[in-house]
């Protein structure tokens, strides 16, 4: 028996083999007719819930009862969500989104398959691109055709059923120098701006496009904290002022007393950016920065050439050496979650060998030299029982 229900929120009933039916009045026929909606479920909640996001769709400017294009779909769900992302991420946005349309662009959504996911995905791959690459196509296949469902225009994500990528190769270690490699570093670095920089970059785990953006107000007069209130994000191909790449990446920074002559040396200066060049007020390019670092470093024989988001993943493995907690490293770094810094971290080869050293004195076997001849293996007799 259908449920009498309030003006304008249908009727609903349980149908005779168990599921749900609300239907919904949208509208009215040419003729003047009323026009009817019905929404199925599994239990009542996912029948209303279906109802409230057609009504949202509709209260939007989207017309329910229309067979999108793929094309057509993720032009609409792209507006609606471009005011929750940053104007430099929208870039890469619509970037990716390129991509999707050239698989998928005159196709209807409704007929989009598991499979058809599956073989773009296999396509990027054979044609040279990176798994995380892979992973943004997917992520962003998954958000539009889930908008899609929402709104009832799909009966399933087609996304979540197609299987995922996954990486072939090993995966490869992110690159930092070792506890030798900064000490070197510390001493044999220049006392000019990239000198200083880059020993700030060791001790603080500053983000490059940080450091960038650094004016001299951001560091106090005694060089003991900087202030992250803003970044360089690129837009473009241009480095722009604007916000820190999360909520958890604006904080003050600690610094260690031994560097701290290097936050007072960079924040001595007359110009708006501690990194300025050539136009006044302006940022400097992350492009010409990693320029001047990687020539610093070129001075440096003793030490590989890596690349300056090394310095971040080098704090992050020298805070864990010396002890210091997950929490408080995420902290210092600005890191969303302690997933991600634990991603970050090295763990050295001395570090290995003590843990080594320490199971070998904890449990020892008799057995202290190579000389000295393998231990006996005694086998016990247990008494025969009944």
């Amino acid at each position: 028996m259908a449920k009498r229900r309030a003006n304008g929120d249908g009727h609903l009933r349980q149908r005779p083999n168990g599921t749900w039916e609300l239907c919904l009045m949208v509208g009215f026929h040419d003729d003047g007719r009323r026009k009817y909606k019905s929404f199925y479920g599994k239990t009542q909640k996912e029948v209303k819930d279906k109802a409230k996001a057609y009504q949202s769709a509709k209260a939007e400017g989207i017309e329910m009862d229309v067979v999108y294009t793929f094309e057509e779909w993720a032009d609409m769900w792209f507006e609606s969500h471009k005011d929750n992302i940053m104007p430099t991420t929208q870039e890469n946005y619509k970037y990716t989104l390129r991509t999707l349309k050239s698989f998928f662009g005159r196709r209807k959504i409704r007929d989009i398959k598991p499979f058809d996911i599956e073989m773009m995905l296999k396509k990027l791959r054979h044609d040279g691109r990176s798994l995380h690459y892979l992973a943004q196509c997917r992520g962003m296949m998954y958000q539009i055709m889930h908008k899609a469902e929402a709104n009832d225009l799909i009966r399933k994500n087609p996304v979540r059923f197609a299987e995922k990528m996954r990486n072939r190769e090993p995966i490869k270690r992110k690159d930092a120098f070792t506890t030798e490699q900064v000490a070197i570093l510390m001493e044999k670095l220049p006392e000019d701006r990239m000198g200083l920089s880059i020993r700030l970059m060791l001790g603080t785990g500053m983000r490059t496009q940080e450091i960038l953006a650094l004016e001299p107000r951001h560091i106090e007069p005694d060089g003991s904290v900087i202030r992250i209130e803003q970044a360089i994000n690129m837009y473009k191909g241009t480095g722009v002022v604007g916000t820190p790449k999360s909520r958890d990446s604006y904080r003050s920074i600690p610094v260690p007393e031994s560097l701290r002559y290097c936050a007072i040396a960079l924040r001595n200066t007359d110009k708006k950016f501690i990194w300025e060049v050539r136009k006044k007020d302006c940022p400097c390019n992350p492009t010409h920065f990693r320029d001047q670092f990687k020539k610093t470093l070129q001075a440096i024989p003793e030490v590989p050439l890596l690349t300056p988001h090394s310095c971040r993943h080098t704090y992050v493995s020298q805070m864990q050496a010396l002890g210091v907690d997950l929490a408080t490293i995420q902290s210092i770094v600005g890191h969303a979650d302690v997933s991600m810094t634990q991603h970050y971290l090295h763990v050295q080869e001395s570090i290995r060998q003590d843990a080594i050293d320490r199971f070998s004195k904890a449990f020892p076997t008799g057995h202290s030299g190579a000389d000295d001849p393998p231990p006996v293996c005694k086998v016990l007799k247990f008494p025969n029982v009944g």
